[in-house]
């Protein structure tokens, strides 16, 4: 509480009519006042200059030891409760009396203290869980007299709608920047999958390979073994000496080693394919070769360097962020031109001055001028064009490796496909030279020591075609997949 006091308070309107005239009034600190008069004669133009809702034309009005003419009125700690009650149809006497409180962020505890205390002194206590449809005259009058009381001066509501005219491209540019990089995340979740395609094309060759090599090694120790009887018959006969069994017994002993080697070697293989393809336990796969014959690759490689930037989707990936990043540059740069906003807002107020509407409305347009900022819009688009650099950048560091690898893949299936004849010469010549030992060795004319070496030579042949032969496919596999793709 406070003293009120007023000076030769006038107020006039702007259609000149005198409302209150040269007013002077002194309230102390505790006193009850009632202003009473006829109807017009300015009381309650007079309590709205108090509360601050009328600007004062003259005079001066005090309360405590504070002239509070120019304060606006949620300064001037006033309550003022008008005719109409202004209650929450749906909440309760308690959570009306509450509400301005909760407006306030009070504390739970101090809020019930605080209404229940309001309530006692007026005697609201019994009414507390009642709504406003259920109580009197008398009771609806005191209700908003306590939430007044309270703190509450008005409370209202409403929404409020923006929506952007123009900001001269800025949006645009975001939003086709965010369409580019969706396009170079497809390409990358492309060239994910390419990458597995390649790994299984991998596990898939050296699993056709093992094979081969596992088929050569059952070979060789179904051969040796055949030799090793025959010269072990001789032997018993005294046709051949025991240094010939030894020796053909080593050859034996060598093939069965390389047969377990392949054997080995066949599981892993399968396990890694069936890795690769998913399988958390190996899979025993029936795996069909292809029985077409291998083709003579391309001997033009800046074709296929050229069907490479154009298709790779690494490359086509950088390219797109390349491009978002230019739009995202622009975006920012954008920053620095003005924002142009149609708005509304529309509401009600529940809580309010008699003299108001109880809903209120406006639109407008509204101009952004990015004027003081202390430079972040410029070191924003600074960023961004480094930004812009550094995927620049990436992407000719990609070109030259993609030119680099097409161009060491090109020359791996070129040197794959030559090696398919060379292979199949020098098995051919193993094979011969063989049939020759053997001959020889049957003749007497040969050593056991030559027959060993044609058998180790002849095993190494079949099993040098039987991996170049997988060798090429691969390396053709991986040359379409630094071109065109699998």
């Amino acid at each position: 509480m406070a003293e009120i006091v007023l000076e030769h308070l006038t107020k006039r309107f702007p259609d000149g009519s005198l409302a209150v005239n040269d007013f002077n009034l002194n309230i102390g600190d505790g006193e009850f006042v009632i202003l009473v008069g006829p109807s017009g004669c300015g009381k309650s133009t007079t309590l709205r200059m108090i509360a601050g809702l009328e600007d004062v034309s003259s005079g001066e009005i005090r309360i405590g030891e504070r002239v509070v003419n120019d304060l606006p009125p949620k300064d001037r700690d006033i309550a003022m409760v008008f005719q109409n009650y202004a209650l929450y149809p749906h909440m309760t006497v308690a959570d009306n009396l509450a509400f301005g409180l909760k407006l306030r962020h009070t504390p739970k505890a101090e809020i019930k203290r605080r209404v229940g205390e309001a309530a006692e002194m007026l005697g609201l206590t019994e009414f507390l869980d009642r709504k406003p449809d259920r109580l009197t005259g008398g009771e609806l009058g005191t209700h908003p007299l306590v939430r007044r009381g309270l703190g509450v001066e008005r409370a209202a509501g409403g929404v409020t709608v923006s929506q952007l005219i123009t900001d001269f491209g800025r949006t645009s540019n975001l939003v086709a920047s965010a369409n580019l990089s969706a396009r170079a995340e497809a390409q990358n979740a492309m060239a994910t999958q390419e990458q597995i395609l390649l790994e299984v094309n991998q596990a898939f060759f050296n699993a056709l390979q093992t094979h081969a090599v596992l088929r050569v090694a059952e070979e060789t120790v179904n051969a040796r073994a055949l030799v090793a009887d025959q010269i072990g018959a001789l032997a018993k006969n005294k046709l051949k000496s025991d240094l010939d069994l030894s020796f053909a017994n080593v050859n034996l002993a060598q093939a069965k080693l390389l047969l377990l080697d392949a054997q080995n070697n066949d599981k892993a293989a399968l396990a890694n394919l069936s890795a690769v393809l998913g399988f958390s336990t190996q899979h025993d796969f029936i795996l069909i070769e292809d029985k077409e014959q291998p083709s003579v690759p391309l001997s033009d490689i800046d074709t296929l360097i050229a069907e490479a930037f154009a298709k790779r989707p690494e490359m086509l990936a950088l390219n797109y962020q390349f491009q978002a990043s230019q739009k995202f540059r622009n975006a920012e740069r954008d920053l620095l031109l003005p924002t142009i906003r149609a708005l509304g807002v529309v509401g009600g107020a529940p809580i309010r001055n008699d003299h108001l509407s109880s809903w209120y409305g406006a639109v407008g347009a509204n101009m952004d001028i990015p004027i003081f900022n202390g430079f972040l819009y410029t070191a924003r688009a600074h960023e961004a064009d480094l930004r812009s650099q550094a995927v620049r950048d990436r992407l000719a560091d990609l070109r030259n490796r993609i030119s680099r690898d097409v161009r060491t893949s090109w020359l791996s299936a070129n040197n794959a496909y030559q090696r398919l004849a060379v292979t199949q010469q020098l098995l051919e010549q193993a094979q011969l030279a063989l049939e020759l030992a053997q001959a020889r060795y049957k003749l007497g004319l040969g050593s056991i020591v030559e027959l060993s070496q044609a058998q180790l030579q002849a095993t190494q042949a079949e099993i040098t075609n039987a991996q170049a032969g997988y060798d090429y496919r691969l390396a053709q596999a991986v040359l379409r997949y630094e071109t065109t793709g699998l």
